[in-house]
């Protein structure tokens, strides 16, 4: 999208959707609230929006031909250039969409990629919106190639318009496949990282929620960093790990990574796969929420499918009611305590981050004071698990035995009970 900070008259867009049957009319207004949300995050203006109700979805246009044909004499009395569709469109639909309103039409999967390609800062995280545009790119070839339609298929049409829409599919291919290796090693190296933690005995806890829930802010009230925050949606896509360490309390590493929102593209969540395995490696998901967000519910909702894609649910879980500065009656956050458990907090002034703080380290897996202990050379695998599950603190190879002082989870004080000094 073409924003105002490259001197550029910013897009103007149209946006709509349908409603279905027994879904609510807000249901369908707050779902394009969110779509407006995401045009103006991307750099456009929205100048009207769209609702038809219908029983299914058009196979042609999505919308009906009447309205199809309504939205685009709106788009040409509003100059607009961009139609946006708050649900998935298909290739034949955004083409024929396209042509009927004589605009250009993407969907909200589009336009969150776009959103992704903008903000994506490392290598790491432009390979993986590059993966997701291709992958969504793919079956959408045939729409790029207009003068195909001309030649009508079957014999005498087999033309170089023919020949160069192979070629991209395989250019396509290629890049696909060089991406997922590259992903792969970065996988690779996300493993040796977490080893690395692991080997120094700090715990892992990870912010997760809905985009714009504070978790940005809420890593540098709790690490001290100065990270980039912003009443936006998607500021962060990369990944960052922070110690937390201090006041008297275990030492943990905490991470944040990408905000989720309801229909989230697959293609995006496949593609940050490798950033989301941080996840399934962590002592304590903090799910966070805006406490004075209208659609706290559904915003809760939204996670909680995500991290069952996931296979996430069986992590411990602590509930952080973020925003209480920005709530007008302060016995609504406790109420929200009361019925979902959790801890009520605000990042931005730091009330009630103490009793966050005492909470996680209630999650956290317990581990006994230091013990000494004198394992063989020859026990590897004893000596790996204080390594791997322990906090090793001094270390001093002998002849014949490894001296460790180590903090170790108390479940594995029975199995290493014999090496103790």
């Amino acid at each position: 999208m073409n924003g105002q900070g490259n001197g550029r008259r910013p897009e103007q867009v149209i946006i709509g959707g349908l409603r279905f049957g027994r879904e609510r009319r807000w249901q369908v207004d707050e779902s394009l609230d969110e779509l407006a949300a995401l045009v103006r995050a991307a750099g456009g203006v929205v100048v009207e929006r769209v609702v038809q109700e219908r029983v299914s979805p058009s196979p042609a246009l999505y919308f009906g031909k009447g309205k199809a044909e309504e939205i685009g004499e709106r788009a040409r009395q509003l100059k607009a250039d961009l139609f946006v569709s708050d649900d998935a469109l298909s290739p034949v639909q955004e083409r024929n969409l396209t042509q009927a309103l004589r605009i250009k039409v993407i969907d909200r999967t589009a336009l969150i990629l776009d959103i992704f390609a903008q903000r994506a800062r490392t290598s790491e995280g432009k390979a993986q919106v590059e993966l997701a545009q291709l992958t969504y790119l793919m079956p959408r070839l045939v729409g790029q190639w207009k003068h195909l339609e001309r030649l009508g298929g079957g014999i005498g049409t087999r033309g170089p318009g023919e020949t160069q829409l192979e070629s991209d599919r395989r250019v396509i291919r290629t890049r696909v496949r060089q991406i997922t290796r590259d992903l792969e090693r970065v996988k690779v190296h996300r493993r040796v990282q977490r080893g690395g933690r692991q080997r120094a005995g700090w715990p892992v806890v990870a912010l997760v929620g809905y985009t714009n829930a504070g978790k940005t802010t809420l890593l540098n009230r709790l690490t001290g960093a100065s990270l980039r925050a912003a009443d936006q949606l998607f500021v962060t896509l990369d990944p960052v790990a922070r110690l937390v360490n201090g006041d008297g309390r275990p030492p943990f590493v905490l991470t944040d990574t990408v905000g989720f929102i309801r229909k989230l593209p697959h293609e995006l969540v496949a593609a940050f796969r490798a950033t989301l395995e941080e996840l399934a490696e962590a002592d304590v998901l903090l799910h966070v929420v805006d406490a004075s967000h209208p659609q706290l519910e559904e915003h809760l909702a939204a996670v909680e499918t995500l991290l069952e894609e996931l296979y996430v649910l069986d992590r411990p879980r602590l509930l952080v009611l973020n925003k209480l500065d920005r709530l007008e009656d302060p016995a609504i956050a406790d109420g929200l305590v009361r019925l979902r458990g959790g801890v009520a907090v605000s990042a931005r002034t730091g009330e009630g981050v103490p009793g966050l703080l005492d909470a996680i380290g209630m999650l956290l897996p317990r581990r006994n004071g230091p013990v000494t202990l004198r394992i063989p050379h020859a026990e590897g695998a004893a000596l790996a698990s204080c390594y791997t599950r322990g906090r090793v603190l001094t270390r001093a190879d002998e002849p014949q035995h490894v001296r460790l002082q180590v903090e170790l989870p108390v479940d594995l004080l029975g199995p290493l009970a014999t090496y103790r000094v």
